[in-house]
Parts: C-alpha cells; structure tokens; sequence
C-alpha cells in the first residue's frame, strides 16, 4: 500500500489540472498526444478487486484491467511515454512528461496494491506500468497454460457414482464443463449433452442406452430436467418397493366388514395387549406377534375371487421415442395384419419379409411398452403397405420387433404427415389432401386396416409417397439406370449414398425391348463422324405443332443434339444450325455424317454435304441397324420421355419438352459403351447435376414484379417441364394461376421456383388389372336381386324452387324395374339399351370383381329406363342407365365434395345470340356414358348390377374404379375430368360460367359450352369445330350430333335474319299431358281484374298446380319472358292454390296455346347489349312489396330476363324503381364479365346501359351522396354509383310505353303485350313457312 502525504497529493492534483489544460491547448493548436488523463483519483474500497497470490492469474488480470478502466488508467498498461513535437514550447513539454509520468505512477501503484506483500516486494522496483504489466504476464500466464492440462485430466478421469445423487454429480460436472470453457477451450453444446450421459452411474445403464439412441437432438437444460426427472420417479419407486411389491401399482383393497377398535390413549393400555401373543400371525405366519401389528406388507384376502383392482402408474417421459401400445388381447397374432393404433409413437411391425427395405439395427435397442415391458428391435426400414382401395401407403423408419404380436400403424405420425384419421361408428377412414386413401373397422376392439397381402412386388413399386434418396436421383435423371447412378457417385457427381437396385416399375414398363444387335468397335475423334436420325411422332403433335425431332450424335464422345421439327424437309436448317454451332464452339469440321436412306437425306442434304466436303454414309436398304447408333439413342430418348410421362402422369402433348429433357440428362450420365460421360468428353469439365429437379412435378414460380399484385399469391402453381436453352432458367407450364396476367396453359421461363418433387399435378391414379366381369347370355336374367327401397314419407309433397336456372323435363311412363322392361312388348329394345350400357361400362373398365373387404356394405343399383324424343314427338331411341343407390353413402367415409357446376341458360342465349351476330357455325356433341369417365378416389364396392350377375360368382362385388350415375360425387369427377383435358388441349375456363370454355390461339377461336354431358361447340371455321371433334372424340366416348338442333328440349332454328329458339313442341307436350290442347285461347297472359291472395281453406290439387307450374317455369327460363310476370305470381301460392289461382293457371295455358308458336329471334343487328328495368307499385291491399323486373336484349332478342318480388318494402315508387336498378345493375355486371373471355366481341367490353322509366330513380343513381334514413336503398346506392363509376353501367331514361320489361312487373293490355313481346324478340316462327332448322 502506497500513502501519500497532503502536500504530495495537492502537488498531484494540480499537476493534473495543469495536464489537462495543456491538452486542451494542444487539441486547438492541432496537435495529438496519446496520453489519457485518469477520470477519477479517489476510488472506494468496494471496487478495488483482492491481491493476487499466484493462483488464478486470468481472473485477477480481468478483475485489475476492469478497476484500472474505472479509474481511466488502462492505457498505461500498453503504452509508451509521450514523445511531444520538436515546435512545442519547453515549458509544455516538461508540463506533459511529468502529467504522464504522475499518472504512470498512480497505475503502477493501484496495480501494487493489488499484489501480495511477498509478491509486492518482488515487483515494486520496476519503474513503469507497462513494464510491470508484461512482466506479471510474462510469468503467470505461461504457468496457466499448464492448467488447461489439469482441468482436461480432471473432466475425463470424473465418473458418476451410485452413492452420491446424480443431481449433485450433474452440478460438478457442469463446474468443471464451465472450466474448460473458461480456458478458451471449444466444447460445444451437443458435446457436454453425449459426455455427460456417458459419466452416469453403472444403475442408469438402461436409461443411459435409451437416451444414447434418441435420433433427437438434445439440449443441455433438456437433458438436466429429464434426469431430474427420473431420479425423481426411482425416488418414488424405492419408496413404493417399501409398501408393496409389485412395482408401479397401487393395490386398492376392499375395506373390512367389521370397525376397528380404537386404541386407547397412552397410559391406558388394557392389560391384554401387555401381555405378549403367543399365536402365529396371520398375515406373515411367524410366532410372537398378531397380523394387526405384523410389518410384512399384507396379503390380498381376495386374491383368485377377481375382486381386486389395480391403477396402473405410468410415466411417459419422451413422446418421440417411447411407444404406448395397445392391450394385447390375442395370444397367436397374424403378421399380415394391420391395426391402427393412437396410443403408438412409432410403426412397428413383425415380420421381416413384409420390410421392402431393411436395414439391421447396429445396438441393442429396446422398445418401450405401456405395461414397463420392453422388446428387442431388430432393425428398421420401409413398409408399403397396398390398401383394398388400390392405393399404396409407404410407412417409413418402421421398427422390426419379432416378438411383438400385432402390426401397428401409429396414428399420430400419419396425422403428423399430413393424413386424416377419422373414426366413423366402426370404421376408420384414413385419407390426405381431401383424397381417400383407405379404410379400416372394428375388430375385437382394435381398428383393423383392410390391407391386402404384400407380395414382393411391392419391394420394387414406385407408386411411393416418400422416396429414397437413389429413387429420388433417379426420378431427378428420367429414371436413368442404377449402374449410371453409381458411376456418378463414384465420380462424386452426386452425393455418397446406397444404390443397391437394379430396376424399378416404371422402367421396366417403359424400357421394356428386346436384346440388342452387337456393336462395331471404331477409334474416332470428335466431329469425324456424326450420326443422325429423324423419328416420327406425328401421331401426336406437341405443343407448338411439333411433328418430328431429329439427332446428331458425335461418335467419338456420344454428345447429341435433338431438334424438335414441323415436318422433315426442315432437317436440312436443323442440320446447318448444328454445323454451324459446333464447328465453331470446337474450332474443328464435321468429317462424316451417316444417316438411313430417308427421303430428307437425299437432295439437298446430299448437295450441303458434297458442298462442305463432307462424305455422306448411308445405311444399306432395309437394314436400320448399320445406324444403330442412332437409332438406338432415338429409342433411348423415347423410353426416357414414357418415364418421364408416364411417372408425372402429363398430357402426351407435352412429349418435346420430355425429349429435349431426355437428351439433356442423357448427356451428362455415363454412356454404357464408352464408360464416361458424354458431357464432359464434349465440354472437358465434369457436369453440374445439383440443379436438376424431376421432371413433371409441382413447382412454385414467383410472379414477375411487374405482374405481382399486393394482396394475393406472391406464386403460381406450375408443372417443371424442363431447361431453357442457354440459360439457367428453368421451364414451366402454368397449371393454376390466381394472377389476371399470367394464364394458365402458358409456358414461362424462370429461375426462382420452389419445387415439390413428390407431388405430380397431372398425376392419373394407375388402373388396377384384375378380372373384369363378363357379360351373362340373356338367359341369366332371371337372376333378379331384390334390393331395399329407402323409407319414404308420408307427408304432404310441397314443390321445391331450385332456381332459374334448374331444368327438369317431364317424364313419359317408361318401365320402372328391370322387371317390368324385360316383360314389357318393347322387351326387345330395352334389352339391347341394357347390352349397350353393360358394353360401354365393361369397356370403360368402370369396375372389378372383388371379395368384399371386412367391415364395408356394398350398394345397390337400379336400372333406369328412358325413350329419347325427336323433336317431332317421335321416339329416337331407348336408353337404360345403371344407377347406384347413392342414397346411401355417408359424406367423409364414401364421398368428401360433390359439387359440380353447369351452365346458365343464360350463357347458352348469350353464345347463341353471339353466333347470330357473328354469323358462327353451331355444332352439337353427346357424351355417352358421361359420370362414367370420372375416376373415384375413394374406396366404394357395389353389388353386381341385377341381371348381370356372373355365375359362379354371385358373392363377388364390383369395387368401383370410375364413377357411375348416381353416385353423389359423380357429377364432380366427371367435370374435373373434362376440365383437365379442355385445360390440357389449350382452351381457358370463362370466369363467369366454369361450363364455357374459349380457345383463342393464332386465330383459331373456338368456343365450347357444356351441360353436364350435351356440348355445344362453335367458330367461325368447321375446321376449327372438326379438330375440336377429333380431340373430344380421342379423350371420350363422343356421339357427334352434326349442326346444332335441339339442346335441353329447345330447338335451334336457322332464318334467314340469324336463329331462333322454340319449344312450340314442348308446348303441344304440356297441353296435351295436362289435357287442356282443347282450352280456349286467350291473348294475355295476365287478367287485370284477378286479384290474388292467400288461400286459407283446403288446398286445391296441390300436386297437380306444382308439376303444371314446373313445367311452365322451364318453358319461361328458357325461351318465354311474356310469361314470367305471371309464373312469378303463380308460383307464390304453390303450398297451397285455390280455385283463383287454377283460374290464373289455366289463363296462362290458355295464352301459351294462342302463342305456341313463337320463337325467340335473334338476328345480326343491333350487335350491342341494352337492358331494360322497371317496377310496380303496390296495386292490391294484400301487396306490401313490389315487383321487379328486367330485360337485357342482344341482336334483338332478349338474352337475359327476371320478374321477382322485392325482398324490402319500398316507400316510394323511387325507391320501388331503384331496387330494380339495383337488380338489374348485378346483371348487367355478370353479362359484362361474361363477354370479357368472349373472343368474338370487342374488347374492351364497354358498358351496359340500361333504360329506366324513373326520372325519380335516375337522379337519385346519378347524386354523390344519398342522406336518406332507408338502410337498404342507402347499400344500393353505393353499389349503383360503383358501377357508374367504374364505367360498367350507364342509365338512359325511356317512356314506360316503350320499356319492354314493363310486362315483367305487371299485367298489361293486349296492345301493350305484344308490343313488349316484339321489342324482346318475340314473334312468330318463320321457319313455319321458309325457315330450317340449322
């Protein structure tokens, strides 16, 4: 300790003053001097850290370093005295040497004092800071490097002893942990985790090997907790082991039948219990104590009468790797049976032949069950297991344990992956992504899968959800042969894994052909000799109309090039562009070329050849294999685009991107012949294949910046179907695109792409093969199955509205049963419609006989009998339809979705309209047998269809592959089926109606309209409409009904003015089965002095009002807007008419009947839309709401109309009036969208206008705001001013006289009828004297 005197401190204090001063001097004279003032001088006794005696020299340096910096004299320690500037004055000089010099001198001080007095003695006659620092460094740091040798010894000669608490032990080992890091020494975290479960003490052997076999990383707080935690439970286990004997249960005993005395208090002992017992014990047997004071533990007095009962205790510390099982009931268990169990955290499985991969276990694994059992796990590996419903469910990591008695599904890692497991009463359903997967029922108390046998096939399957990584490899290179990926593994082209396969399924199916001829053995260079081939493909265009591809391939290094051609006279521009490229990139010339003897080789090939000098080899006659080369890289490339196609499942017009994929793979895996990679012959580096991805699989592209939208996907969804040339694009087909400027069926190019590669969006399930049923001889017809009618109710029937755009046609007296058509005098016609359906259904592979699974009930089906009309009223055919009772399927076990949308009527007036318009031609198309296109992805068995049963067969059912009619979701699979191959063959989805499909490529516009399965298609050009034929006719079972003439009972009229649309048959068909042909004609349709109100009385022939109404509500949708005012009121009282209401009803037959023959005309002129809207104001004291109504008229007849009452009370005939603006607004809308994707109208679409005969409702549309207290006509409002704003609609005032859709709100004069009639196109059919039907 160093003191100073009050005279010396005062010296040193003003030196300081005076240091400080010069330096502030010397900063605004530009001069630096490194000398740091100390901050402070006087430092509390607190802060200073304790004398250093040689031990620990470390944490005393960083302790005295730290107490130095406080007091701001740190930079002593590492620094020289001061050196001033030659130009500074000597009193400044002398002022800053002796500052420093005071302060050196305070730091060496406070560093003395911080030694030992032993210590302080050695040291104190050095004379600087710095000086004193190195040297204390000098000595003690070199002796604590021994130290990191010592802490090192003392971490591995420490172990974990039985009789000190692991908890304890952990916390030592964790000091000396802290040490080694201390000493700068790395010890990582998974490090201390491994070496701290291998110091455990010898009785932790078994906890010590399960936590040593965890695949799981393990942190260090992790691993303390779980200690902690079983040291905890062996606590309470040797406490249990004192009361009981049977570890991990609690004996709950059954309370005596007799009280227990109770004990006297101390000193009050009766004289009997002082004297000594002199039996033997009850409980343990022994003599000189009775059982009430006996210590054994007590014996069960019911054991062996079953009275007992036991809680099992159990902790289950690790939900990764500990497994729950269930109870096993069965002593003898079948190892080809599946059970699904949610108690399980891993697959387990028994046999070891069921395993298509294995892999024996390295250690001796046990798995822990929930009764404390434990078995040993032999290995693990992969299961594929085939389920009843033809699909296949990969188990991966699945551990072989041979003792245990049931094969287990654990249910929470199919959750975890992405399934579904749904109990339904005695079934479980498992399926992914909304896509059925397989089933299983109760059995015995456990939900037995429905699995067939594994056979070994499997072993080589690739129907796999999870791939290997050599089955990944090889999918990524277009299932390139195992050899090939070997090879690249030892060339380190690919990462180190095991490739021990030989072959997969795909391959052999689309590589399968005969053993080759022998090769010639040449000694080339590159370019001396080239050979080329052309391969026809035009069976099958591509894309951009590619017929043909042709390849050169350099004998010497095996490098091809492929050229996708429209024709073959193109080879000789293909062969200039290769010469061209390649003589120029090898700086060397092509020598020989060899080809076969095809016409494209002869002149002017030859003539280029003769021109460069190049010599020309041609093949002798009729012997391809003198080209062999060529031709076998040609059958290469093939197989290798089937594989690639065949695995993505994509359209076929897709095969150029899969050849040019082909040969690109093809030149960089090693060539069998030559055993090195053509690429790198060619190029002279190794190529590059970490960015090759399989071919056909989902991609996520990111959208261009430019084409991005802020709220929305930043991707679009799209199929991997290559590389762009010269560049490290790759190349996709857009398959789903929510974006407005990217659409879908185009092919972009890019870099930034998230891939899926096990996920194939045109992927097509593969169609079982197993033995179809034969059609029985007419003779086994009398094998009738009697199935079960549904239970129907007896209420009364109310008729149902399904909206305008539901169309039911009525029904003849057709034969109900198969019976009944088979005993019928038509017998013979309903015979062969019977044959026709069985033959399109076998052909169509719709089903297979099977053995129905356990726990599954098969449907029933009925035959569905119907004659097909002309329109003339003459039958045209007999048609029977085989039905499944779809009735009884249960939605999430037998069906998840069933919606499936059809087309508007509207749409259909619209189309036609348009092709009056524009003069196009109108063809019509029939699917046969449409639902039965669909195929099913869930599992479903039906009974065998009556009168068709096989014999010898009767217990077999058919598991249906594709849909049938009837089923509830057969609709949907049918429409997603035919949207896949319009999407496939270039035609785009209108937004508006999913039933509208446009294609509009390099002028070819063609339009097809679907109704479930009756097609309209139209164009400009029959070309268009015959390839459009061609491609349906390819693709289904298509019935091609030539020019359009009656679709959904309207018939399409050519006049000379455009078309036309008539039901006058169906008219004549509704008089004549309601029997009113002989009514009196009238000549409106509404009685203006009938009044209607709610009858409520006895209903009046209510069925018969509703199936008379039905039929004139489709005879309004479709082609009569004169009658819907009338239908609308009508239809409001169809619970419950009366005698008025009849009266209205027969009125409007009685005008159908004056107006049979009117059609609805559209001619070529005016080629714009106009609407019209209108209201009425309440006219009855029983109305308190109005009517709306509108019309929208194209090429002068109506396209689009309603008549609906106003779902608000209006307060005004403004307001009555806005909300049918408001109406017809929403229309006008959709019809605007509509024409959007039209391809014959001009874009851009321009508004709508619509006429109204409101000035009132005109300036209330056409004022900013609305201050009105009426919530309702406040919304309409708004929407009225966003159309008008947004350049959708305009409104155009129109005298009520002249509004057309006044008809459609209330009843009018005969003038006024027919005067509307004509402005909505309605007149007299002129085809009834000079017109045709198209």
């Amino acid at each position: 300790m160093i003191l100073y005197s009050f005279k010396s401190a005062i010296i040193i204090y003003c030196l300081l003053i005076l240091y400080q001063f010069c330096l502030s001097e010397m900063e605004n004279t530009g001069v630096t001097v490194a000398v740091a003032a100390p901050t402070r001088t006087l430092v509390s006794q607190a802060e200073k850290p304790g004398k250093f005696t040689g031990v620990n020299f470390k944490g005393w340096q960083q302790r005295v370093f730290f107490w130095l910096t406080t007091l701001g004299l740190q930079k002593f320690t590492s620094e020289d005295t001061p050196v001033p500037a030659d130009d500074m004055p000597d009193r400044e000089k002398f002022m800053i040497v002796e500052a420093w010099k005071q302060s050196d001198f305070l730091c060496k001080g406070y560093i003395l004092s911080a030694l030992e007095d032993d210590l302080y003695n050695v040291y104190s006659a050095i004379t600087t800071s710095k000086e004193l620092w190195n040297a204390l460094e000098k000595k003690y740091k070199t002796e604590d490097a021994c130290l990191k040798k010592f802490v090192v010894a003392k971490f591995l000669d420490y172990k974990m002893v039985d009789s000190k608490t692991v908890g304890s032990q952990v916390q030592e080992l964790q000091l000396i942990l802290h040490d080694l890091i201390a000493e700068d020494m790395v010890v990582n975290e998974a490090f201390q985790v491994a070496a701290m479960i291998e110091k455990l003490p010898p009785s932790w052997n078994d906890f010590k090997n399960y936590l040593k076999h965890k695949r799981k990383e393990m942190k260090l707080e992790d691993l303390v907790i779980r200690l902690k935690i079983e040291e905890d439970n062996r606590n309470a286990e040797k406490k249990s082991r004192k009361s009981s004997t049977i570890i991990g249960v609690n004996i709950v005993e059954e309370a005596p039948t007799k009280d227990k005395k109770r004990k006297k208090s101390n000193g009050q002992k009766s004289e009997q219990a002082k004297k000594k017992f002199k039996g033997n014990c009850y409980n343990c047997g022994k003599a000189g104590h009775r059982s009430s004071d006996c210590h054994a533990p007590r014996k069960d007095k019911n054991k062996g009468k079953g009275k007992s009962q036991a809680n099992i205790v159990e902790k289950m510390e690790d939900a990764d790797d500990l497994c729950a099982m269930i109870s096993e009931c069965n002593l003898v268990g079948n190892p080809k049976e599946w059970f699904l169990d949610s108690g399980a955290t891993r697959h387990i499985c028994s046999a070891k032949e069921a395993f298509a991969t294995y892999t024996p276990a390295e250690y001796d694994e046990d798995l822990f069950m929930g009764n404390t059992a434990t078995a040993r796990i032999a290995g693990t590996g992969k299961v594929m297991l085939k389920m009843t419903s033809g699909k296949v469910l990969t188990l991966n990591n699945v551990l072989h344990v041979p003792t245990i008695r049931k094969n287990l599904v654990s249910a929470a890692l199919l959750v975890k992956n992405g399934f579904k497991c749904v109990l339904v009463s005695d079934k479980v359903v498992i399926s992914k992504n909304e896509m059925f997967i397989g089933k299983g029922y109760l059995n015995e108390g456990l939900f037995k899968l429905n699995v067939m046998v594994i056979d070994s096939i499997n072993k080589n399957s690739a129907s796999v959800y999870l791939l290997e990584l050599s089955d990944l490899w090889h999918a990524r290179l277009g299932h390139v042969n195992y050899k090939a990926l070997r090879k690249l593994v030892n060339l380190e082209v690919l990462p180190d894994f095991k490739c021990d396969k030989s072959k997969c399924e795909i391959c052999v199916e689309s590589k399968f052909v005969k053993h080759p001829y022998k090769s010639v053995e040449r000694n080339s260079k590159t370019l001396d000799l080239i050979h080329t081939d052309i391969c026809d493909m035009k069976s099958t265009p591509s894309r951009g109309g590619k017929k043909y591809f042709i390849t050169f391939i350099d004998d010497c290094t095996r490098f091809c090039y492929v050229y996708l051609l429209n024709s073959k006279d193109e080879a000789i521009d293909a062969f200039k562009q290769y010469k061209n490229e390649v003589e120029n990139q090898l700086n060397l010339k092509i020598k020989m070329i060899r080809s076969d003897r095809g016409g494209e080789y002869e002149s002017p090939f030859a003539e280029i050849c003769l021109e460069y000098g190049i010599i020309h080899q041609t093949t002798a006659p009729y012997t391809p294999q003198s080209n062999g080369l060529a031709e076998r890289k040609n059958r290469t490339l093939k197989e290798m685009m089937n594989a690639l196609m065949i695995n993505s499942g994509s359209p076929r017009n897709l095969w150029g991107e899969a050849i040019l994929t082909a040969n690109k793979i093809l030149n960089r895996v090693p060539h069998r012949k030559t055993q090195s990679i053509p690429y790198e012959l060619w190029k002279g580096r190794k190529p590059n294949l970490k960015y090759f991805k399989v071919w056909g699989c989902l991609a996520k592209v990111e959208v261009p910046l430019p084409k991005r939208v802020k709220i929305g996907p930043k991707t679009i969804d799209c199929v991997f179907i290559g590389y762009a040339v010269n560049s490290k694009a790759c190349r996709f087909l857009v398959h789903k695109s929510d974006n407005p400027e990217i659409h879908v069926n185009t092919i972009i190019e890019s870099d930034n792409a998230e891939f899926f590669e096990n996920i194939y969006p045109y992927k097509t399930e593969s169609e079982s093969t197993s033995e179809r049923p034969k059609r029985p001889r007419e003779e086994s017809m009398e094998n009738i199955l009697t199935s079960e009618e549904p239970r129907r109710s007896t209420r009364q029937r109310k008729s149902v509205s399904f909206g305008p755009d539901f169309v039911a046609l009525l029904l003849e007296n057709e034969p109900q049963t198969f019976k009944a058509a088979m005993s019928s005098s038509e017998s013979t016609y309903w015979k062969e419609a019977v044959n026709s359906e069985i033959e399109s259904i076998l052909s169509n592979h719709t089903w297979e006989l099977t053995d129905l699974p356990p726990g599954n009930k098969p449907l029933g089906s009925k035959w569905i009998f119907k004659r097909k009309m002309k329109p003339d009223g003459t039958i045209d055919k007999y048609k029977a339809r085989l039905v499944v009772k779809g009735y009884r399927q249960k939605e999430g076990l037998d069906y998840f979705d069933t919606y499936s949308p059809v087309t508007r009527i509207t749409s259909i007036r619209m189309l036609i309209a348009l092709a009056a318009v524009h003069d196009l031609k109108i063809h019509q198309m029939d699917v046969k047998t449409a639902f039965l296109n669909g195929e099913l992805e869930e599992e479903i068995y039906m009974e065998q269809p009556e009168g068709f049963i096989v014999p010898g067969k009767e217990k077999k059912v058919c598991r249906l592959v594709k849909s049938l009619y009837g089923l509830k979701q057969a609709p949907k699979q049918w429409h997603a089926k035919f949207d896949q191959i319009m999407l496939a063959n270039g035609f785009k989805i209108n937004e508006c109606d999913k039933c509208v499909y446009i294609k509009n490529v390099m002028n070819h516009e063609v339009i097809v309209c679907l109704y479930v399965d009756d097609m309209l298609i139209m164009s400009k050009e029959i070309d268009d409409i015959n390839a459009t034929k061609r491609m349906l006719s390819s693709k289904f079972d298509m019935k091609d009904l030539g020019v359009a003439d009656l679709i959904l009972g309207v018939r399409i009229i050519k006049t000379p003015q455009g078309l036309a649309l008539s039901q006058s048959h169906y008219i004549e068909k509704v008089l004549d089965k309601f029997n009113y042909l002989n009514f009196n004609v009238v000549k409106t349709p509404i009685d203006l002095s009938c009044t209607f109100k709610k009858n409520e009385g006895q209903s009046d022939s209510q069925l018969e009002y509703a199936r008379v109404l039905g039929s004139l509500m489709y005879i309004m949708n479709c082609t009569r807007p004169d009658i819907a005012c009338a239908i609308s009121k009508l239809s409001r009282y169809t619970s419950n008419p009366n005698q008025t209401h009849w009266m209205a009803m027969k009125r409007v037959l009685g005008y159908l009947k004056w107006t049979q023959h009117y059609a609805l005309h559209y001619n070529k002129y005016p080629a714009v839309i106009e609407g019209y809207s209108d209201a009425n104001w309440i006219t009855g004291s029983n109305d308190v709401k109005s009517t709306s109504g509108y019309v929208f008229i194209l090429g002068g007849g109506a396209v689009s109309w309603k008549s609906s009452k106003q779902t608000c009370i209006a307060r005004s005939t403004m307001e009555s009036e806005f909300i049918a603006l408001d109406k017809a607004g929403e229309e006008a809308e959709w019809l605007r969208n509509f024409l959007e994707d039209i391809p014959f109208w001009p874009k851009p679409v321009g508004p709508i206008c619509i006429h109204c005969d409101s000035q009132a409702a005109i300036g209330r549309a056409g004022s900013v705001m609305y201050n009105g207290k009426s919530r309702h006509i406040r919304r309409r409002h708004n929407t009225i001013r966003q159309l008008l704003s947004s350049g959708i609609i305009t409104i155009d005032y129109v005298k009520s006289s002249d509004n057309v859709s006044d008809p459609l709100t209330k009843g009018l004069v005969r003038e006024a009828v027919e005067r509307s009639s004509k402005g909505m196109g309605l007149r007299l059919r002129t085809s009834q004297h000079d017109g045709n039907s198209i």
